[in-house]
């Protein structure tokens, strides 16, 4: 068998863990953030609260996040390999494949935040934070918009 035939034989399996694997990967971009609001505003660095709120960092990121974006990264290829499925002449593929790169870029970015609490040199504020979890709402429209509208 082809491994195009059988990735047209397993496209619905695919779409529906893609689904899946950014739906959980969108839930831990959007709560991380929130977290070092209130870990930046609430919490006095080296206290209990602080090992408290980098043990819920570290496991969102390390068992939450890091393996749903695998996960929707690979059905995500998996899909753009699939005949018939995206057509690389039109916008829309261009568009959400910009958006998903900036998204993984974001998702690195709180890495490297969260590697700041650990170290007790964070320096951005409850704000800082707060306007950066709007880069998630605003990427997850584009790529919605560029994949259901085809612009």
């Amino acid at each position: 068998m082809v491994i195009g035939d059988f990735l047209a034989n397993v496209y619905p399996w695919t779409k529906a863990l893609h689904i899946i694997s950014v739906v959980t990967w969108m839930a831990g971009i959007f709560y991380l953030p929130r977290l070092f609001v209130y870990h930046a505003e609430q919490v006095t660095s080296g206290s209990d609260t602080d090992v408290l709120f980098q043990t819920m960092e570290r496991k969102l990121l390390r068992l939450i996040m890091n393996p749903a974006m695998i996960a929707t990264w690979i059905f995500g290829l998996a899909l753009v390999f699939t005949p018939g499925i995206v057509s690389w002449g039109e916008v829309w593929p261009w568009t959400k494949a910009g958006a998903v790169l900036a998204m993984t870029w974001f998702h690195h970015w709180l890495g490297y935040r969260r590697k700041d609490f650990v170290a007790g040199t964070n320096t951005r504020t409850g704000r800082t934070y707060r306007m950066m979890n709007e880069v998630p709402t605003v990427l997850l429209v584009l790529i919605v918009f560029s994949v259901v509208l085809k612009f």
